[in-house]
């Protein structure tokens, strides 16, 4: 009974959400304010027929109602809880109610938080949200209901794909979705601005917050997933490019992009057609991230459904929002005038060339990503286009980009000093110099990655700290903890970004790999380390076996850990998984994976010594916790303050 009132729910969404768009859409066109006023309360119900019949689902998955046929393609009973919860949304159907669940919870919290909007543009703010939500319903419903019996309920079921059984999975999808789908929030607010004919310095204020928000999640998401990948996965990488990969990269490039533009149409009012058009082309590429990940047009090990009917329908809703919104830009566009001009030293340059850089990235990201599929499609060639590719072609944007992310900052607005800027960045100059040197000295011999990168990430991270120290003007150190915390949040993300950057040239440079025959009892070395592997036992887990190798590490004759490898078999998914043993620290990880047994006795074990991996998502981790301080930022709040123009206030230094 309570499947079936999820699925009644479900419908009733699909309904509300209907509503939610015809009416406040045709009220803020004819001007009538009752019908406005009902966008708020019809966001409201959606989001809360949505989680009840979330929350039904999850249910049947907690209870193992094998009747449904959801649960028992994608759970079993002998499975820990935690991956029963996880298998909720570890699958096509569940995943899609999720995106839905998140995308009403996004128009709800619009509805709640957004009264400081003019009352035409919430209306129709939440009737292009309430419209995406429509689409996604009808898909649920007639190509993906999460609810289908069967006929008869079996005794248990096939169990959850075993590389999902994880609990970095428990995370790392809901928060690439409210990435994902608070995008979804940008492109409703850039068509509301199309209908409405005007962009403005407001508007810009009003869009930062979400798409802030959705990059921060998003971020949080693609961190998780790499530190999935190279935890679970078994094969020493954190990044792949694979084609679910790039889905989620090329949003997260784009919305960095649109983050920086929106600066400036709120500051100068300036760039509003290029603002609008990435807000358009952010869940565009968030909507054809689905389509890869759900139509079987590409192979990855990420893919959830290879349906082509499932597949079609999500084109058709790509095409529908996209294709709308893109000629309602080309009809207004003209009406988004420009009126900040500035210099071509000035901080909006540095903006421009910021988004140009992201901009590009992303188009070269997505060109590899898609390229297999068109050759094969126009030519019949079976091409494959991996990472030496997209190293070669994405790094350059990069480089490029943490080169001016320094200098953009110092710059004032409209018309900069090059100059002062350069000698107030000057000791980051140095500290870049320095590192370099220290990289090469340490890794004489080695590639120049290594130098490189060092010095770009301490020129960003320095260049961020000498940022916040020329903004408290002449009050010194008295000031800094009373700046802005979306000053504080730029800071943060930008010195994030270079720790990042330092983390995977190092890891890149420096790694050392062995793969060998190891027999029980006899050392070998590897990067100053002895590894033994002392022997191998079968143990049983709560729904698989597993081989598990027991390997001592000792450095000058000293302890240092004992690792743990398994190869795990499961028996009902009939699916063997690798884990590997990693001994964490805060300058390398030692990553042992146990192979197969080897004739004349042993086993294939494949070691590395990976320097400075974990500061890769320290830097994720710290870029995240940049973008939450901004918006703890009162003047980042929704709406907050925007409804009028902001007080004028005097620059406190040139970097203003």
């Amino acid at each position: 009974m309570i499947v079936e009132l999820g699925h009644l729910a479900l419908v009733l969404a699909f309904a509300v959400a209907l509503f939610g768009t015809v009416v406040p859409l045709v009220g803020a066109h004819r001007g009538w304010r009752d019908w406005m006023e009902a966008g708020a309360p019809a966001a409201t119900t959606l989001f809360l027929l949505v989680a009840f019949s979330f929350a039904c689902l999850t249910w049947a998955f907690l209870v193992s109602d094998f009747s449904v046929r959801l649960v028992y393609e994608n759970s079993h009973s002998a499975k820990p809880a935690l991956y029963k919860l996880t298998g909720v949304w570890g699958n096509h159907e569940g995943s899609m109610l999720l995106w839905l669940l998140i995308l009403a919870g996004f128009g709800a919290t619009a509805a709640w938080f957004g009264g400081n909007l003019p009352p035409t543009l919430r209306a129709r703010v939440l009737g292009v949200q309430s419209a995406i939500g429509v689409a996604f319903a009808a898909f649920i419903l007639f190509t993906s209901n999460p609810f289908a019996r069967l006929p008869f309920a079996p005794l248990d079921g096939r169990d959850l794909n075993p590389l999902l059984q994880d609990p970095g999975l428990a995370f790392h999808p809901p928060f690439l979705y409210l990435g994902y789908v608070g995008l979804s929030m940008a492109f409703s607010f850039a068509v509301a601005a199309l209908l409405e004919g005007r962009v403005d310095a407001a508007w810009g204020r009003w869009v930062r917050p979400w798409t802030l928000a959705a990059w921060t999640f998003l971020t949080l998401g693609i961190a998780l997933g790499s530190w999935w990948a190279y935890y679970e996965l078994g094969w020493g990488g954190f990044w792949f490019w694979d084609p679910v990969e790039n889905a989620s990269f090329v949003p997260w490039l784009i919305a960095a992009a649109l983050l920086h533009s929106a600066i400036v149409v709120e500051k100068r009012e300036a760039l509003k057609t290029w603002t609008v058009l990435l807000a358009i082309l952010a869940f565009a590429f968030s909507l054809l991230g689905t389509f890869i990940v759900r139509s079987g047009v590409l192979t990855s090990v990420h893919a959830f459904a290879t349906d082509p009917t499932r597949g079609v329908f999500i084109l058709l809703i790509l095409g529908v929002f996209t294709g709308g919104a893109l000629l309602l830009f080309a009809l207004r566009a003209s009406a988004l005038e420009a009126r900040g001009v500035f210099g071509l030293v000035s901080r909006e340059s540095a903006l421009v060339a910021n988004n140009v850089l992201l901009s590009v990235a992303a188009f070269v990201v997505l060109v590899g990503t898609v390229w297999p599929l068109v050759a094969e499609m126009l030519w019949g060639r079976v091409l494959s286009v991996g990472p030496p590719f997209f190293e070669a072609a994405f790094t350059p944007f990069m480089v490029a980009l943490a080169v001016i992310l320094p200098l953009g900052s110092l710059l004032a607005w409209k018309r900069g000093d090059a100059a002062r800027a350069t000698r107030t960045l000057l000791p980051a100059l140095l500290l870049a110099f320095a590192g370099a040197a220290l990289a090469w000295a340490v890794g004489t011999g080695r590639p120049i990655l290594a130098p490189v990168g060092t010095a770009l990430a301490v020129w960003i991270v320095a260049g961020a700290a000498l940022d916040l120290w020329a903004r408290t003007g002449r009050s010194g150190p008295s000031r800094l903890l009373r700046l802005p915390r979306a000053d504080w949040g730029k800071a943060v993300a930008h010195a994030g970004f270079g720790i990042a950057i330092l983390g995977i040239s190092l890891l890149m440079a420096w790694e050392q790999e062995d793969i060998r025959t190891a027999r029980f009892g006899e050392p070998f070395t590897l990067g100053g380390y002895t590894f033994t592997l002392r022997g191998a036992e079968e143990v049983d887990g709560p729904n698989y076996r597993s081989l598990m190798g027991t390997v001592t590490v000792t450095r000058a004759g000293r302890p240092v850990a004992t690792l743990h490898p398994e190869k795990r078999f499961y028996p009902v998914a009939r699916m063997p998984t690798t884990e590997a043993a990693i001994h964490y620290g805060l300058w390398r990880d030692l990553y042992v994976v146990l192979g197969d047994p080897q004739e004349g006795g042993g086993f294939a074990l494949r070691t590395y010594i990976k320097p400075f991996a974990n500061w890769m998502w320290a830097g994720a981790v710290l870029m995240a916790l940049g973008g939450l301080l901004s918006l703890s930022d009162r003047r980042l709040r929704v709406a907050a303050g925007a409804a009028r123009a902001p007080a004028a206030r005097p620059s406190l230094s040139p970097a203003e």
